[in-house]
């Protein structure tokens, strides 16, 4: 029988922000009816100091093992707390190449990053954001750390220059009938429109002009409504007046970014 659910994969480095990456997760699943699995990866430039290939393959082998540990911690207390499995697996190699075959191993629906607080795009050390914005083709949630989705609690939406030619209307319609909260559509327009509202009766709308500024207002507004996911349309970023860089660096929720293969793949 052929697996119904969506397949969501937290790559994560085990940082100080790691459970509430994990919880946002979990929320996220929960929302969708996902399976997760955490996948940590390891340089051996960070394990091996000794110079004999025993002597390498012992630390490998007692990295292997303390990594395992941590997971376990990590994930022990939230699958109990919310009665769900969470798989994970670890390696140890070049970041890019493992997460790559991993990737296409397991062909995950969803891949979630934790967001970085400095200026550049940085995951793991080695702008591994940017390259999973890159290389996969499906939807990115860049989960924020200090407006964590909370799985026991209703989510407030929030979309990004987002309309009914998205490239998966039925993802975010998917999200959106777990709510019962208005919808906040955000548009940056090349030039303000007479109108700011929609026919919807569950969507408010703001409507701001692109310029240097835009984003920052996207960011203020989405924090005075409380929306802990923003959902922006990846696939269709080049039609768009948002840099998605600049959204990344400069929202301070949760960004689900929705892909042009976000479509569940195993129906």
């Amino acid at each position: 029988m052929k697996n119904n659910k969506y397949k969501i994969l937290l790559l994560s480095d085990l940082n100080k922000s790691a459970t509430s990456e994990l919880i946002s997760t979990v929320s996220l699943a929960r929302m969708l009816d996902g399976d997760i699995t955490l996948f940590h990866v390891k340089k051996p430039t960070d394990i091996v100091e000794r110079e004999s290939q025993l002597s390498a393959m012992r630390s490998i082998n007692e990295e292997h093992i303390s990594t395992n540990k941590i997971i376990e911690n990590l994930i022990k207390p939230v699958c109990q707390e919310y009665q769900l499995n969470i798989g994970y697996d670890v390696a140890i190699g070049n970041i890019k190449f493992e997460i790559e075959a991993y990737i296409k191993n397991y062909q995950p629906d969803i891949i979630v990053l934790g967001k970085r607080k400095s200026k550049t795009i940085n995951f793991m050390g080695d702008n591994i954001t940017d390259y999973v914005l890159k290389t996969h083709k499906g939807s990115i949630m860049i989960a924020a750390p200090n407006q964590s989705l909370q799985p026991n609690q209703e989510a407030m939406l929030g979309v990004l220059n987002t309309n009914d030619q998205a490239s998966d209307t039925n993802f975010i319609e998917r999200l959106i009938s777990k709510t019962n909260q208005p919808i906040k559509a955000f548009k940056i327009v090349s030039k303000l429109e007479q109108s700011n509202t929609t026919a919807n009766n569950k969507t408010v709308e703001y409507v701001f002009e692109k310029g240097n500024g835009a984003v920052d207002n996207v960011s203020k507004y989405a924090l005075k409504s409380k929306i802990n996911l923003m959902c922006f349309d990846n696939a269709q970023q080049q039609k768009s007046n948002t840099n998605i860089k600049s959204v990344i660096s400069k929202l301070n929720v949760s960004l689900l970014l929705t892909g042009q293969q976000s479509k569940m793949l195993h129906k």
